[in-house]
């Protein structure tokens, strides 16, 4: 009988777990799709924008980024990787979302987050990036936002608050994380990882600072329900458990 039983729970466990899993594909829209770019609606005010980035050590990477409307109105969390996807993202908003682009803001200097940016300053989008993000770019020749901010900043895109906030160094020293309140929805960049990766590029890393900075952003988030990774696959708490676990001193 107590076989029985722990049969019929790890079914039921399973089931859940099917169920679960086909719910969230379900919620998941493919809406564009291009050699360059990709856009997946995830729920009524949340996209996610992909694109490729070519890298000597891990070859041709996806990288993701996150558009967030209301109305007729966005806001984008990094940019695609280069100029042409960026095109592609900016027109099919305006053809499709029917929206115009408030912002786009890029989590960190990386080309993953700014490579895309010259197509926006060519369209008179407004580009904002946490002060160190500014400087690390000025640094190292990379695209430039126009407008910075030190520790937090809230942008709009319709009833949308898109809160941007500076927990701490993991990734690189300057990487910010996003969060939509009423949406329970998270844009890590690449301080978050998706569950299962490995711990990726640490040229510009604070290892030891890592997990401290995603236990504050859990605390601070308790309620998040989509989280979104630099790369990879979308989740829940679970990649922030998971990329505190990796880090652990």
């Amino acid at each position: 009988m107590k076989s029985l039983s722990k049969i019929l729970l790890l079914s039921s466990a399973l089931f859940a777990f099917s169920c679960t899993s086909q719910k969230k594909q379900e919620k998941a829209k493919l809406m564009y799709k291009t050699d360059n770019l990709s856009i997946i609606q995830l729920s009524n005010g949340i996209y996610q924008h992909i694109s490729y980035l070519n890298t000597d050590s891990f070859g041709k990477v996806e990288c993701n980024g996150m558009i967030v409307k209301d109305g007729n109105e966005t806001v984008i969390l990094d940019t695609p990787t280069n100029d042409k996807s960026s095109e592609e993202l900016i027109s099919w908003i305006k053809n499709n979302l029917h929206s115009k682009v408030n912002a786009v803001v890029a989590t960190h200097f990386h080309d993953d987050c700014l490579g895309g940016l010259k197509e926006f300053d060519k369209n008179n989008i407004p580009s904002y990036a946490n002060n160190k993000t500014i400087e690390l770019a000025k640094q190292t020749g990379a695209n430039v936002p126009g407008h910075g901010f030190n520790d937090t900043m809230t942008l709009n895109a319709g009833k949308h608050k898109i809160i941007l906030k500076y927990f701490g160094e993991g990734h690189t020293k300057d990487n910010v994380v996003a969060y939509v309140p009423d949406e329970k929805a998270m844009f890590g960049g690449c301080l978050i990882k998706e569950v299962d990766a490995t711990k990726g590029y640490l040229g510009d890393a604070n290892v030891q600072a890592w997990s401290p900075t995603v236990e504050k952003v859990k605390a601070q988030y308790p309620d998040v329900k989509i989280v979104m990774p630099g790369h990879g696959e979308i989740g829940g708490q679970e990649l922030l458990d998971y990329t505190i676990k990796l880090f652990k001193n």
